[in-house]
């Protein structure tokens, strides 16, 4: 008939944008408050709702889809023949990462509640663009190894913690904000960093050498500096290679080729090759895993915060589709089996968030105790909430039907991303073992995260028989490598479990405890027993 439309747009959801990503999240406004001391908390708050503004505006959503669709290139050479390795980026990549910088993502160990306010911050920038977390991530986890040479940590510290993003190649120096990269694994050894082959030459400059060798994995190439690993004549040591000497001069730091990754593809990642390169030791020759193992465990962290705030982005948006989507007569959100969905994905997200702050707050007490709460809980965090990362990406974007597997949608790049934090800084099996070492270890470890456990004890006896289970796997050091696995997935639940059963909502801790801890959950999502307000745990989840 002449003057019908065929094109009407009905039943599609607004798009969620003009929001503030933070104060949305009332899972992460209540553990910053929890854990920020009182007299910073109206500026911490001020700071993140700013930040939370600035990741749900149209415009920073719209950088990070040019950021991803114009990915990184490597420019071996200039015109005229020379080599410069540098690596080219979308102009919106250095709209984010300036945006990240100077929002304090890189500095936290001096500042008041400093890693709390960053671990919030770095868990809603994630959910703005993930890429620009690596380098934000490396500058920030490069402090503690550097603190290995109070010299070498009083000439970079202010340069990694400025609010300032110096995007040029020139000597450090001359700059008023730096970047930090890392160099570790090598082709033939992985994880295994003993195994690593690249050498270092003393030079006659006490604690200077020349390296030799070739870095399969290389962590922001385009940095300022970078911590490696190189076998010195006492052994495995940590060095410090700036990209231009002081000098004005390029250090030789040869990009072989950028990795074509499944996500995270605004980030550049590199294969890099060192032909007498300069660097300077940090820390003592022989004991390079020693002084990286700073930067590696905050590094970890970082995992783990960005799992969480790629979960609760993916959780926000299918609570954010299935408010306004009708189907079969009503609004999707109120469809019993569609809520079943989204309150088992909203436990999931909640659990990460709580106990990566957690973390974080312990690094802001610095305790003995907490320190060796750390140790244990770090490894177990990182291992656990990055595993469960990607099937929740996964069925948050089934939760938008066809429209989750249209890259308009924005779930397709948090599928693509969610897998990359279970592999960095150590996959599954290194976090697994490394509990085990520090189980053998470091008896205050475990008997830290007991204690930390433990201050829910008599509040759900589903809870408290999952610690009971605990005891079991614990006191069974039989072929316990081969549980390994086993062991650190009931830890972390513990710890998670204590966590909610203390300071969520009782429908929240209730629902995590039947599902994950009393067993009353089939192998999917959307499988929460009967009897549960799944309503007010999807509330509580939605991003409005």
């Amino acid at each position: 008939m002449a003057g019908t439309s065929t094109h009407t747009v009905t039943n599609q959801p607004p798009p969620l944008v003009g929001y503030d990503v933070f104060t949305a999240d009332r899972a992460l406004v209540e553990a910053v408050d929890r854990y920020t001391g009182p007299d910073v908390l109206d500026e911490v708050r001020g700071e993140l709702s700013a930040l939370g503004r600035a990741a749900g505006s149209a415009q920073l959503q719209e950088w990070a889809v040019q950021a991803n669709d114009c990915p990184p290139r490597l420019r071996s050479h200039d015109r005229y023949g020379h080599r410069i390795d540098e690596v080219e980026f979308h102009p919106a990549w250095h709209r984010l990462l300036g945006k990240g910088v100077s929002a304090g993502l890189t500095g936290a160990w001096t500042r008041p509640s400093g890693h709390v306010r960053r671990a919030a911050g770095f868990l809603v920038w994630t959910q703005a663009e993930a890429g620009t977390c690596c380098p934000l991530s490396m500058t920030h986890a490069a402090v503690p190894a550097l603190r290995a040479d109070p010299e070498l940590a009083a000439e970079w510290e202010p340069r990694l913690a400025s609010t300032v993003y110096d995007r040029e190649l020139r000597p450090a120096g001359q700059k008023p904000g730096a970047l930090f990269g890392m160099g570790m694994t090598e082709k033939q050894g992985g994880s295994d960093v003993r195994a690593n082959t690249t050498r270092a030459r003393p030079l006659a400059e006490s604690g200077t050498y020349a390296l030799t060798g070739h870095k399969w994995f290389c962590s922001a190439p385009m940095s300022d500096a970078f911590l490696v690993l190189a076998q010195a004549p006492d052994g495995l040591t940590c060095f410090l290679v700036p990209r231009v000497l002081p000098d004005g001069g390029r250090n030789t730091f040869l990009i072989q080729r950028l990795k074509d990754k499944l996500g995270n593809r605004s980030n550049a990642s590199a294969e890099v090759e060192f032909d007498g390169t300069w660097a300077r030791r940090v820390g003592e020759e022989g004991r390079g895993v020693r002084t990286i193992i700073g930067m590696v465990t905050a590094t970890r962290l970082d995992c783990a915060l960005g799992s969480a705030g790629l979960m609760r982005q993916a959780v926000a948006q299918a609570v954010h589709h299935c408010t306004y989507r009708e189907a079969f007569g009503g609004k999707l959100v109120d469809k019993p089996l569609m809520r079943n969905v989204l309150a088992d994905l909203a436990l999931e997200s909640e659990a990460a968030t709580a106990l990566a702050l957690r973390l974080a707050a312990a690094y802001d007490d610095g305790g003995e105790q907490e320190r060796a709460f750390l140790r244990l809980a770090v490894p177990a965090a990182k291992y656990w909430i990055t595993k469960r990362c990607a099937p929740v990406a996964v069925e948050a974007a089934e939760c938008l039907g066809g429209n989750g597997y249209v890259e308009d949608s924005g779930l397709p790049r948090l599928v693509r991303e969610s897998p990359l934090n279970s592999v960095w800084e150590g996959a599954g099996n290194v976090q697994a073992l490394d509990v085990l070492r520090a189980l053998q270890r470091e008896p205050g470890a475990l008997d830290a995260c007991l204690t930390e456990i433990g201050r829910a004890h008599g509040a759900d006896h589903r809870l408290d028989r999952a610690v009971k289970d605990l005891f079991t796997e614990l006191a069974d050091l039989d072929g316990i490598e081969g549980r390994a696995r086993r062991l650190v997935e009931r830890l972390a639940l513990a710890l998670q479990g204590s966590l909610l059963v203390r300071h969520a909502p009782p429908e929240v801790a209730d629902a995590f405890c039947a599902s994950r801890l009393g067993g009353d959950h089939g192998a999917s999502f959307g499988t929460l027993p009967a009897g549960l307000d799944l309503e007010s745990v999807v509330d509580r989840a939605r991003p409005a």
